[in-house]
This record gives C-alpha cells, structure tokens and sequence, in this order.
C-alpha cells in the first residue's frame, strides 16, 4: 500500500494508496508526517495529545501528524490516494528505539 520515491538525510516521500473499504492498520511513526490528499474519499482519526480527532479529507486536503501520534484512515468510501512525506526520512528514528508503521 506504500510505495516510497524519495529518501534523502532530511526526507523521504512516498505514495499511500487504500481501496475503498480498506482497513489502515498504521501504527505511529518515530517521525513527523504530511499526508496529501490525491484522490478519494474518508474519514482520519488522529489523537497526538489526548484529543481525539475525526476529519473528512478528499483531494486536497493536507494534514500533517507529528512524530508517534495515533492515526489512521477509515470509513473509506472512494479509493484513497495519498501523497506522503517524513521528515527525518521514515524509520530513521525507530532505529534509535521509537515505534514505527
């Protein structure tokens, strides 16, 4: 479902794609993140300070999730095409003992 193109010491960037209906089973991440909407429709959950959070997103919306904050996609309607950035790159934290997807 995740298919990284750019890794470099400060970023790396990828394409997150989830059909319709689809379960999004990330965890948190060790980094900071931006998700870009390309196309489709759902629903995002988001809880990085004890507030939970429900948004609608579609293309275009922009949301940015800092490092080991619980997140995920749902109520999928439209297959979920998404942009997605780290910075620093994805994994790179966990390696020094953070929790990754």
């Amino acid at each position: 479902a995740y298919r990284e193109f750019l890794r470099t010491d400060a970023m790396s960037a990828g394409v997150y794609a989830l059909p319709a209906g689809a379960e999004d089973k990330q965890k948190p991440h060790s980094e900071d993140e931006i998700y870009y909407v390309l196309s489709g429709r759902a629903k995002f959950f988001f809880d990085g300070d004890g507030t939970p959070r429900h948004l609608d997103v579609q293309p275009g919306s922009v949301i940015f999730v800092g490092a080991n904050g619980d997140h995920r996609f749902h109520d999928i309607t439209e297959d979920l095409v998404l942009l997605v950035f780290f910075g620093p790159p994805e994994g790179t934290r966990a390696k020094q003992g953070s929790r990754a997807k």
